[in-house]
């Protein structure tokens, strides 16, 4: 229990990383210059290729960065 609750923020902060880094990289533009104002000024509804990847992946981190939370909460009680 003790190794879960010092590895467990350290966790936390490289999923709270990841998930960071994959919303800013979804911009309309799905690219490093795209996160940074560059990019396109075309309408897509659709998610193609990396931004699509991106987008799972957001989801998928963010989920584990919510059961992380909830853990450490269980674990503090």
């Amino acid at each position: 229990m003790e190794f879960l609750v010092t590895v467990l923020p350290w966790i936390q902060i490289i999923l709270s990383i990841i998930l960071t880094t994959t919303i800013i990289l979804q911009q309309t533009g799905a690219g490093v210059g795209g996160a940074f104002g560059g990019g396109d000024d075309s309408i897509r509804y659709t998610r193609r290729g990396m931004e699509k990847v991106l987008f799972y992946i957001s989801i998928i981190v963010a989920i584990l960065f919510t059961l992380s939370a909830f853990t450490m909460l269980v674990i503090q009680r």
